[in-house]
């Protein structure tokens, strides 16, 4: 089946179906893509999950195949986990594509930036949680009484690592998300500012929630970097309305919101 590309209006306007066409083909595009990048997960499984459960095994915990199938299964999540991240800056720029369509020419010089920004973060982020991980299961499985052993699930044990690992990588593409609402028109660089309190309250509160671990630590760990993150958005959302304010047209400057423009 080609994935043709329909004609875009040169205001960015699409119909419905001209938007769940478009939705169809990126979708089509990231899973080829996931398929594809799945293949050195598959060939590279012995040192992947060596590496992925390398901080349980330093506290003597053992992974448990307890299925039949759980070695094909767990294989698998280790090469679709491998896939996720390999084929990151794919899937990332059909998400940024799809949501800011119809770009003007400055507009698509800065959404170019922003989605060459958006891999490195991503990667960060999953790279600043493996280097958490560590401490993370150190602390999780330090609650063991003495009477027993840490034989634990090998599935179980993979999710919960690449949970820990997508969720970090996930929340530092914040600054991507809020670029993209302010780019459509939906958040303005004065409304980011003026809520910056339950911003960071909210940043604190999720990573309260995405953190397995009782420890402050870890939780800091995840909030300050995105807290950070979140002012440079605010940084780049204000040059963005600057830029639009510069396109406005004058007489939209004593034009009521509730009045019908000259035009």
């Amino acid at each position: 089946m080609a994935l043709r590309r329909a004609k875009r209006d040169p205001e960015g306007r699409m119909t419905l179906g001209a938007h769940l066409r478009e939705l169809r083909n990126r979708l089509i595009i990231a899973g080829v893509a996931l398929l594809v990048a799945a293949v050195p997960g598959w060939v590279f499984y012995k040192p992947l999950i060596a590496a992925l459960s390398a901080p349980m095994m330093r506290r003597g915990g053992q992974l448990n195949f307890a299925n039949l199938t759980d070695p094909f299964v767990v294989q698998l999540q280790v090469a679709l986990f491998l896939a996720l991240i390999l084929s990151s800056p794919i899937w990332l720029w059909q998400v940024w594509a799809f949501i800011v369509p119809g770009l003007r020419k400055n507009e698509k010089r800065v959404a170019a930036l922003f989605i060459t920004c958006s891999v490195p973060l991503f990667l960060l982020g999953c790279w600043l949680a493996y280097n958490t991980l560590d401490a993370a299961v150190n602390i999780l499985l330090g609650f063991t009484p003495s009477v027993g052993d840490n034989i634990i699930d090998a599935s179980f044990y993979l999710k919960f690592v690449m949970r820990f690992i997508l969720a970090f990588g996930f929340a530092f593409l914040l600054p991507i998300l809020l670029v993209a609402l302010n780019m459509v028109g939906v958040l303005p660089a004065r409304t980011m500012l003026k809520g910056w309190r339950w911003a960071v309250l909210g940043i604190f509160v999720f990573a309260a929630v995405i953190t397995p671990t009782p420890d402050p630590w870890t939780m800091a760990g995840l909030a300050l970097p995105m807290c950070g993150l979140y002012f440079a958005a605010c940084a780049v959302a204000a040059v963005l309305d600057r830029m639009r304010a510069r396109r406005r047209p004058d007489w939209a400057d004593d034009v009521a919101d509730d009045e019908a423009s000259p035009l």
